[in-house]
């Protein structure tokens, strides 16, 4: 039995929290010193272990405990965070992945296969709107032209932010080459839902992630003055948009799916001018790819509806989309048996948030997430807990799924 330690990951779990949080919540976001912090934190963990570990060229961080055969079992997670976030969120996958890497390098043999932790670069896509940037580029799914002009709040790209932290762009498709030799690929992380806290549960094995839409509706309108000009006349682009938000809810009731407004912008965005221009960003979340399809369908439709009714106008422009993918069911079936082995009860079910984990099982690599309860169902918000004992318990099963994935490795190679 390999010496596991989870306790030792819950300590360097809350260490990490204390080395980036401030009264308002975790403030790792890509790219800025505090995201940095995360990455030495990490990167001085593997080098205590005696192993070694290399950025690859889309600024992911893999670590590496060389076996007795070069094919792969990875453990992934992320370091970077929402603005505000959690602190859990990503980051318990990477120190419970290392915690298991660590106990598989005490316990002195190599492994049958090679085990990596990898750290994938900006997951949240919090900052510039485009998830998965690393595992994206691991997966041949990247699109560096349209990603790397992408802006944030303060106009700053993210080719520019990229380059300050050693990183092109331009030449992050090559993380394609990180494929070579991997076999699995696991990923632990909390919930961010409330379905286990409901069953009173503290873990589940996750059958697949949800499909994504994301896009930018705008509407035009005319700027005029604020009091010269009659209600009627006007050509107020946010009162067509105002209506959205409340349309939304109705589209993801009839189909039984989930529609967020994340954003909104109005410009001149003074208060003496009627809005010209109101963008909006569009988040539309469904098992069912053609479920998916026809919530946008009615978006769009309810888009052209309310721009006409304000006699305004409306364009739409993809964000990023990704199709549901479910994950492989042996590997189901074994996280379902670590689950069961370790707190006596499990439960299968669906991911809604978005993760890395999609990405490599798009690249046709076997893939299983593992969930741990989220307290309240809440994340990406300074509140986001789950008990110690859960946390505990999480790494414990993430060993054994480790185990029986390895074993199912060997036995396939022969």
């Amino acid at each position: 039995m390999i010496p596991l330690n989870p306790s030792r990951a819950l300590d360097e779990m809350k260490a990490l929290r204390a080395l980036t949080s401030d009264e308002n919540g975790n403030q790792r976001v890509v790219f800025t010193p505090v995201w940095k912090r995360a990455v030495d934190f990490f990167t001085a963990k593997v080098d205590e272990l005696g192993l070694k570990w290399r950025a690859d060229v889309a600024g992911n961080l893999w670590a590496t405990l060389e076996g007795e055969r070069p094919q792969t079992v990875v453990i992934g997670g992320h370091l970077d965070s929402v603005p505000n976030g959690g602190w859990l969120d990503g980051c318990w996958n990477v120190v419970a992945g290392l915690e298991v890497m660590r106990a598989y390098k005490l316990s002195g043999p190599k492994p049958p296969v090679t085990l990596k932790v990898v750290s994938w670069c900006d997951e949240e896509g919090a900052r510039f709107g485009r998830s998965l940037f690393g595992s994206s580029a691991f997966s041949g799914y990247l699109d560096v032209e349209a990603v790397k002009v992408l802006k944030d709040k303060d106009g700053v790209t993210v080719e520019q932010a990229a380059r300050e932290y050693g990183i092109d762009v331009n030449l992050a498709p090559g993380a394609t080459a990180e494929r070579n030799d991997v076999a699995a690929y696991l990923e632990l992380h909390i919930e961010q839902g409330p379905v286990l806290e409901g069953l009173g549960l503290p873990l589940g094995a996750v059958l697949g992630t949800v499909g994504v839409e994301r896009n930018v509706i705008t509407f035009h309108g005319q700027a005029a003055h604020s009091g010269s000009t009659p209600m009627n006349v006007r050509k107020d682009a946010l009162l067509a948009a105002g209506k959205m938000a409340q349309e939304i809810y109705a589209i993801a009731g009839r189909h039984k799916g989930v529609c967020t407004i994340g954003s909104v912008v109005t410009k001149p965005g003074i208060v003496t001018s009627v809005v010209e221009e109101c963008t909006l960003t569009l988040d539309q979340r469904h098992l069912d790819a053609k479920e998916l399809a026809a919530m946008w369908t009615e978006a769009q439709g309810a888009a052209r509806k309310f721009a006409a009714e304000g006699s305004v106008t409306v364009t739409f422009s993809d964000l990023w989309k990704i199709y549901p993918i479910p994950f492989h069911p042996e590997l189901t079936e074994f996280c379902d048996q670590a689950i069961v082995e370790t707190v006596g009860k499990s439960h299968k079910l669906p991911s809604g948030p978005l993760h890395d984990a999609a990405e490599v099982c798009r690249a046709g690599i076997p893939t299983q997430m593992l969930f741990v309860q989220s307290l309240r169902g809440i994340s990406h918000n300074k509140i986001e807990d789950t008990k110690d004992e859960h946390l505990l318990a999480s790494v414990t099963a993430l060993a054994k799924l480790t185990e029986k994935t390895i074993a199912w490795v060997v036995n396939k190679l022969g």
